[in-house]
């Protein structure tokens, strides 16, 4: 060949992508975003889960909390179960020369208490007293089946909330001296 005809030759050749390969990126890039998504989606239901564990977690510590500010006397009227109300406003019992008495305490205890469950998908709480033995058990659904939360705990925990495979919940046993 002359150097004419390779000159020609290159000027021949092909510049830029076919159709073809075009097509391909096109698939690969799509692939990758619609992956992205599908992680994203995953990722924020998880984080709906965690955030409903960590608020749970901390009602069972506040209303620990509370039953041990409070008078020793008034433990074993703190047993029973209750469910979320929707917040409202809290009439305190606390004036400029009086206090409120350990009953009142409760009560506003546990009203507050309870609008805290109210965070929580069907949220309700269970507190059991045994002498000086205290176990708050909050139960709340979660959002995909899995197990009832309850069979791992037993116990009091199977009658706190609606027995199916979206109950989760957080036990804490501990003495109040």
């Amino acid at each position: 060949m002359t150097p004419k005809a390779l000159f020609s030759l290159k000027r021949n050749r092909q510049k830029g992508m076919s159709f073809i390969e075009v097509l391909i990126a096109m698939v690969i890039l799509v692939t990758g975003i619609l992956g992205s998504v599908a992680m994203q989606a995953t990722a924020k239901k998880g984080s709906l889960d965690a955030l409903q564990r960590s608020m749970a977690s901390a009602l069972t510590q506040d209303i620990l909390e509370r039953m041990r500010s409070n008078d020793v006397v008034e433990l074993g009227n703190y047993a029973n179960t209750y469910a979320a109300i929707a917040p409202a406003e809290i009439t305190a019992c606390f004036t400029a020369d009086t206090r409120c008495t350990p009953a009142q305490l409760r009560t506003e205890d546990l009203l507050q208490w309870q609008q805290g469950l109210s965070g929580l998908i069907d949220g309700v709480g269970c507190i059991a007293v045994n002498a000086s033995q205290v176990t708050i058990i909050i139960s709340w659904q979660g959002r995909t089946a899995t197990q009832d939360g309850a069979t791992s705990n037993g116990g009091d925990a199977v009658n706190c909330g609606d027995a199916n495979n979206s109950r989760r919940q957080v036990v804490l046993q501990t003495f109040v001296i």
